[in-house]
């Protein structure tokens, strides 16, 4: 059975933070008052640890018996090819200027 990282009331999983946060408190050069701070950061680093492949979701065409029907479709790595080009530099992606640029005319 899985084990909540929010849980904090197993022994082991406290020790594991205790020991953390004082190593992230030694390498912070030990400052005063800042408890809480140093067991929130070991916290967090201890639970994304303990659940390391949580986002991963398994590719559907690889588990068996998996209905075709229900499958979503794995997009290409090609698609991400150009998703941080800019087309303007003062506009942000997928921005176009809605009106033409008022031309020059040199008056006569």
């Amino acid at each position: 059975m899985a084990t909540n990282p929010l849980d904090d009331t197993d022994e082991t999983r406290q020790q594991r933070i205790r020991e953390r946060a004082y190593h992230l408190w030694e390498a912070d050069g030990r400052p005063d008052g800042r408890q809480d701070e140093f067991w929130e950061r070991a916290s967090e680093l201890v639970g994304m640890e303990e659940s390391a492949g949580a986002a991963e979701l398994p590719n559907p065409a690889t588990v068996p018996g998996a209905d075709p029907d229900r499958m979503q479709p794995i997009e290409e790595a090609a698609i991400q090819e150009n998703l941080g080009e800019f087309p303007d530099r003062l506009a942000d992606q997928g921005d176009r200027i809605l009106t033409p640029a008022r031309a020059n005319r040199k008056r006569a």
